[in-house]
């Protein structure tokens, strides 16, 4: 297992960094100057000259990448937010939080909904329930997700008026006691949560689905339903640990996929986090900020990946992962 995971890790650490170093020169290479997204129409060519070899810009793009390479990798410096003056880790601190909270609150969520859809749907297989729920799943995940972002606010927070629009709490939640506080983000949450992890959720279960349908025809089940076993015990205590195991890819996998979802629900419910930052960066061509959230989303890509390939081994024992050679 040791040199399992040193090989994971050695091997992760190359693809980040190809993956950072990829971005660096894209990122650069598309025309434009930052300096006119934040600089005052009112400076002259010096000043802006002046601005811009205050950052570095003006240097050759190769010793650009050599110095921003010996900085993350030997003292673990981003740099500066060229629109925001800061330094790029506490840009990024601020929004991992609110980042992270939506994002594994989603991820549960879909989790949770996903393996109590898959039992019924395998329990139920065939039946009008079960296609009814399976169309109703593929409409609800082919549905872009700004569109239903934007329906969610319009239905829940314009006409009925039950939850906020955007924002992460209410203005005068700092004035709130903890209860209150706490109830105020969980009402701020709930529809980016629903965008985020509901909608894509019905995807996951339609594989446990199948990969339970196969468990089901297993001569173990059958010796299970021989004793006398109650169909939902048979169901959820003696197949779901196996028909887990395709989940368990597929949960590691859609790691991607909620970060990449999260950036459009940031926006349309106006979250603080990580995707929002990113956005905003991007328009505003600041460099920096764009190469701390891209370091941090790869990070956390490969972790889930790698979280998932450890997971075979707590959820069928007879699975041993092993470095080779």
């Amino acid at each position: 297992m040791f040199f399992y995971l040193l090989r994971r890790l050695s091997a992760s650490f190359l693809l980040i960094l190809a993956l950072l170093s990829a971005v660096f020169f894209l990122v650069r290479l598309v025309p434009g100057d930052p300096i006119d997204r934040f600089a005052s129409a009112d400076l002259d060519a010096a000043q802006r000259a002046l601005i811009r070899h205050s950052y570095g810009l003006d240097r050759p793009l190769l010793a650009q990448y050599r110095d921003w390479l010996a900085g993350i990798v030997l003292r673990g410096d981003w740099g500066q937010s060229l629109r925001q003056h800061r330094a790029v880790g506490r840009v990024i601190g601020e929004a991992i939080g609110p980042t992270l909270l939506l994002t594994l609150t989603a991820y549960l969520v879909h989790l949770l909904i996903a393996v109590v859809a898959g039992v019924l749907m395998a329990r139920h297989r065939g039946r009008r329930a079960e296609r009814l729920a399976t169309a109703g799943g593929l409409a609800l995940y082919s549905v872009p997700a700004f569109w239903l972002g934007q329906m969610l606010i319009l239905v829940f927070c314009r006409w009925l008026g039950w939850l906020p629009a955007s924002g992460m709490t209410s203005p005068d939640a700092a004035f709130l006691p903890w209860p209150a506080r706490l109830l105020d983000v969980a009402r701020h949450l709930l529809l980016p949560v629903c965008l985020l992890g509901v909608a894509s959720a019905m995807g996951t279960a339609r594989y446990l689905r199948n990969s339970l349908a196969e468990v089901l025809a297993q001569d173990y089940i059958l010796a299970a339903r021989a004793h006398g076993l109650p169909e939902r015990v048979v169901q959820w205590k003696h197949a779901l640990r196996n028909g887990l195991l395709p989940v368990v890819t597929l949960a590691g996998l859609s790691l991607p996929f909620l970060l990449g979802g999260a950036v459009v629900t940031e926006v349309v419910f106006a979250w603080p986090g990580m995707g929002r930052v990113t956005v905003e960066a991007i328009f505003a061509r600041d460099y920096p900020v764009i190469m701390g959230t891209t370091a941090l989303a790869a990070v956390l890509v490969v972790a889930g990946n790698l979280v998932a390939d450890l997971l075979y081994g707590v959820v069928d024992p007879r699975v041993r992962l092993r470095a080779e050679g």
